[in-house]
């Protein structure tokens, strides 16, 4: 449909070339610019024009890559890490919490019965450690220094640990479960004795553990002091003599 049109524009280019090969007849610059017009205006030539510019422009848009696809994974990758990332956190306060949790409740079970005024049954055992003053003898510390003398130095620290866990329930109060561990025993016992005895308990289950948890046995020197002072620390409760400073 546009071979018509560019035979006639080579026609008349043909004639103005004719023309000006003429002096007399030569076209005049008016006469140029109104053709030039006039082809450059036809909707068909300019139809073309648009068509091949939009399709050599489409062509090379299409060579193109498109460079979002190269980082897409990418961003994926660090959408997914940033995603686990927020459900560690959220696993991490969850298990912090539940940590809390349990520490309270065991502080408020220790701590519970003494601060609410409720009368606790006093325990015959402690972790398998009989505590009834039925079960211990009259002169405790002689009993645990004759055992230490004769070797049995085990069987003397056992003794003198339950001794004092039988003084601290039924001589002096002291909300020890039968449940306690040693070290709730120590601090039971610094929370409600002064400081001298609480000290002095501390001490005591100090000697015990060593020789349950280290495997070696304490000095004799230490273990026949706490001996020595057993009584007056840790007196029975029909003689309660003063705590010495």
């Amino acid at each position: 449909m546009h071979l018509p049109r560019l035979l006639a524009l080579a026609l008349l280019l043909a004639a103005l070339a004719t023309h000006a090969a003429e002096p007399t007849a030569a076209p005049t610059p008016q006469q140029v610019r109104e053709a030039t017009e006039a082809v450059y205006n036809d909707p068909d030539l300019h139809g073309l024009k648009a068509e091949r510019e939009l399709r050599f422009k489409n062509r090379d848009q299409a060579k193109e890559p498109d460079p979002s696809s190269d980082t897409r994974w990418l961003r994926d990758l660090v959408r997914w890490f940033s995603e686990a990332g927020r459900w560690l956190v959220w696993l991490g306060m969850a298990a912090l919490a539940a940590v809390l949790l349990v520490y309270v409740w065991r502080w408020i079970g220790v701590r519970g019965d003494a601060a609410g005024g409720r009368a606790l049954a006093l325990p015959s055992h402690v972790r398998d450690l009989d505590i009834r003053p039925e079960s211990l003898p009259d002169d405790l510390p002689a009993a645990v220094r004759a055992l230490w003398q004769r070797g049995d130095s085990r069987a003397a620290l056992s003794l003198l640990y339950r001794g004092a866990l039988s003084r601290l329930v039924h001589d002096h109060q002291v909300p020890v479960r039968a449940s306690s561990t040693e070290g709730e025993c120590a601090t039971l016992a610094v929370q409600h004795l002064d400081a001298g005895r609480g000290a002095f308990v501390a001490r005591l289950i100090g000697l015990w553990q060593l020789a349950v948890y280290s495997a070696r046995l304490p000095d004799g020197n230490a273990v026949l002091a706490v001996c020595d002072e057993f009584n007056v620390r840790l007196p029975r409760r029909t003689a309660m003599p003063q705590s010495p400073a």
